[in-house]
């Protein structure tokens, strides 16, 4: 178990990753702030209208992924509950930085409602698994982009470490799927619609970086996000606040090609339409979070 100096300890580093991601962040931004200001005024209230609407549809996909694998898992929880509680972690997740996380706050609420929370438990991590294996079929996408613009030497010493990793993935995304690897049509149904999640992101990050002034193709954007997401889900800031967009505004200056001004502006935006995407999530917050105060009294 760990200790709470330890969890201190933990926490206080990732607001220090946090502060610093920021803080260049905001460097590459002041550097070009005038063609940030150029880039802003290009895009319009219909192509952000156009943007909102695709994230808040790869919301609803979400729900429906941990919905089939709750169902599945012998969960009969109703659809209304599964929206509810997965806005609720959304919310969570974006506005709360702390330790209590979006999941933390999924398992409170299913447990509030009575189900078994080894099974809920476990169709959190099936949850985020069906998504890391979507990304991962996308990533090549982005891995091949990479070994374009790196060097041969670099190259040679990459893959080797890249193919241990993706065999430990598979080995623990075996493992941890008992349950649903028994169902097969549900576990594909909610890869579906993880999917179907993956390419509403895509094309909101596509809309906002065309219209900022940005050329960059489809399957260039599917790529680099693929793997920005592997590299901005290394917990080194709270909530990935400051080093997701770090992650992007990087990937997509070197090897999208982006100017530093389009480049850093894209993830601030989206950002921004993510947490309105959740805000949802903040009429049942409140009361998940009292009852969890509750339950530890």
């Amino acid at each position: 178990m760990t200790s709470p100096s330890k969890t201190n300890r933990s926490f206080l580093l990732k607001v220090i990753g946090t502060l610093l991601s920021a803080g260049m962040l905001t460097a590459l931004i002041a550097w070009s702030w005038e063609d940030v200001v150029v880039a802003i005024n290009k895009i319009s209230w219909l192509e952000l209208l156009a943007a909102f609407g695709f994230i808040f549809a790869s919301r609803l996909f979400t729900v429906l992924r941990w919905h089939t694998l709750l169902r599945s898992g012998g969960i009969p929880i109703p659809l209304k509950n599964s929206l509810s509680l997965t806005f609720t972690g959304l919310f969570a997740t974006n506005f709360l930085p702390t330790t209590i996380g979006g999941d933390v706050v999924r398992l409170a609420g299913t447990m509030q409602l009575g189900y078994d929370r080894a099974i809920c438990l476990a169709s959190l991590a099936a949850d985020r698994l069906v998504n890391m294996t979507g990304m991962s079929l996308a990533s090549p996408l982005g891995f091949y982009q990479l070994l374009q613009a790196a060097p041969a030497a670099a190259q040679a010493a990459f893959i080797p470490g890249l193919w241990r990793k993706g065999l430990d993935f598979a080995r623990r995304t075996l493992a941890s799927l008992g349950i649903w690897l028994k169902k097969p049509l549900s576990l594909l149904t909610s890869l579906g619609f993880a999917f179907a999640h993956m390419l509403c992101m895509f094309s909101a990050n596509y809309i906002v970086i065309h219209a900022l002034g940005g050329e960059l193709d489809f399957w260039r954007v599917i790529g680099l996000y693929s793997f920005a997401y592997f590299i901005g889900n290394v917990p080194v800031s709270v909530n990935g606040y400051g080093w997701q967009e770090l992650t992007v505004s990087a990937l997509l200056g070197t090897l999208g090609g982006l100017d530093v001004s389009i480049a850093a502006t894209v993830p601030l935006i989206t950002r921004l339409l993510h947490m309105l995407a959740s805000l949802p999530g903040a009429l049942t917050l409140p009361g998940i979070l009292a009852k969890m105060d509750k339950s530890e009294s």
